[in-house]
C-alpha cells in the first residue's frame, strides 16, 4: 500500500489507516474477539498506521489496539494515541455515559497542561504495553467538546504548557511527530497560527459533503506542512446509506437539506456508475496535504467492504460535480 510522509518528519504512513474508536465499543459493544478479527483484516489488507485514544471505551482501544501490535515488528507499523483527557477510577454505577458500551469502570477530566500531558503518555504506555507511540494528537480541544468559554482555558493551558511537553517528547525521541485530534476547523486555525504542527487529525471536515476545512485550512496546513489525516468521510453514515430514512449527519438525523443534498450526490454516483461511498473515501486523498484516510469499524466485513471501495474507479473529474452541494459549517 502506498505511503506518505508526515509533515517534514521522517514518518510515513499508509495512505488508508485504521481508526480504533468502534473496537472501544463506539455506539455498540464490541467483543474482544471481533475487535481481533478486525484488526487482523487490517493488517492483512495491508494498513499499517493504527490510530487509538485512551477516551475510545475509556481505555478499551488502546488495550485492544496494543494487544493486538505487540508481536509485529515495531518497524512495520505507526501506531497514534492520543492526550488530553485523565482517567480515573470510579464504581459502575458511576460511568459517564459518552456513547461508548460497556467501557472500562473510568470518568474522565479534561487537562491539556504540560503535567496533564506527561501523564496521559504514561498512562497510554500501560495501557497499550508498548514501549513507543509514533504520534500524540491533542484530542477534542475546541468549542464542540467544550463550550466557548472552557476552550479559552484550555487553549491557554495548551499554548503554556502543553506544547511544550509536545516538543520535549518529541526531540527527545519518545514521538515522532504531533498535532491534534479534532472535528472542528477553527482550533486547528488557532492552534497552527501560534504553534507548529506535524499533523491534524480532522474528522468530518473535509469530506465529499463538508468542505469547511477547504478555504484556510488546507492553504495554512500547506504554507506550514502540516499534514492532514482525515476522518469521519461518511459523515456520520449517510454518504455511506445515502439519504434514506434516519440516516445521520454530524450525530445526529439528517435535514431536509442535508438529505436533498446528498440524494444529487446519489444521482451523480449512479450515472457515473460507481457508488458513492466510494467517492466519499477516494476524495480526500486527491488533496497532497492528506497523508491518509481513517476508516474504522468494529466488523471484519464491514472493513472488507470498505477496503474495496478504494479500488473502485471514480475519475478525478467526477469530484468537481460535486461541489455545487457541499456545505461549509463550524461547529461550536
Amino acid at each position: 500500500m502506498d505511503k506518505r510522509r508526515i509533515g517534514t518528519t521522517a514518518l510515513e504512513v499508509t495512505e488508508i489507516s485504521f481508526g480504533g474508536a468502534a473496537i472501544g465499543g463506539l455506539y455498540r459493544a464490541c467483543p474482544r474477539e471481533a475487535a481481533m478479527e478486525t484488526l487482523q483484516t487490517a493488517w492483512e489488507a495491508g494498513l499499517r498506521y493504527f490510530d487509538t485514544a485512551p477516551f475510545y471505551g475509556f481505555g478499551l482501544s488502546e488495550r485492544r489496539t496494543g494487544d493486538f501490535l505487540r508481536y509485529k515488528p515495531r518497524d512495520s507499523y505507526v501506531l497514534s494515541t492520543k492526550v488530553g483527557r485523565l482517567f480515573r477510577p470510579v464504581p459502575e454505577d458511576q460511568v459517564p455515559d459518552h456513547s461508548y458500551v460497556d467501557p472500562l469502570p473510568f470518568a474522565l477530566d479534561y487537562d491539556y497542561s504540560y503535567d496533564g500531558i506527561m501523564r496521559s503518555v504514561e498512562f497510554s504506555y500501560a495501557r497499550l504495553g508498548l514501549n513507543r507511540i509514533d504520534i500524540l494528537f491533542v484530542h477534542d480541544i475546541g468549542t464542540y467538546t467544550h463550550g466557548v468559554e472552557k476552550t479559552k482555558v484550555h487553549f491557554r493551558q495548551l499554548m503554556d504548557g502543553g506544547l511544550k511537553a509536545l516538543e520535549e517528547l518529541k526531540s527527545s525521541g519518545v514521538i515522532s511527530a504531533y498535532g491534534l485530534g479534532v472535528n472542528e476547523v477553527q482550533i486547528c486555525l488557532d492552534v497552527l497560527r501560534e504553534a507548529p504542527l506535524d499533523c491534524i487529525l480532522l474528522a468530518s471536515r473535509y469530506s465529499l459533503l463538508d468542505r469547511s476545512a477547504e478555504a484556510d485550512l488546507l492553504p495554512l496546513c500547506r504554507q506550514r506542512q502540516t499534514s492532514l489525516i482525515i476522518g469521519g468521510v461518511f459523515n456520520s453514515g449517510i454518504l455511506a446509506t445515502g439519504p434514506v430514512h434516519g440516516a445521520h449527519f454530524d450525530y445526529v438525523p439528517a435535514t431536509e437539506d442535508i438529505l436533498e443534498r446528498v440524494g444529487a450526490m446519489e444521482k451523480i454516483a449512479t450515472e457515473g456508475g460507481y457508488p458513492l461511498a466510494a467517492a466519499a473515501l477516494q476524495f480526500p486523498l486527491h488533496e497532497p496535504v492528506v497523508a491518509s484516510v481513517l476508516t474504522g469499524t468494529a466488523k471484519a466485513a464491514n472493513l472488507t467492504r470498505n477496503l474495496d471501495l478504494f479500488d473502485v474507479e471514480v475519475p478525478q473529474t467526477e469530484f468537481a460535480k460535486y461541489a455545487p452541494y457541499t456545505v461549509v459549517q463550524e461547529l461550536g
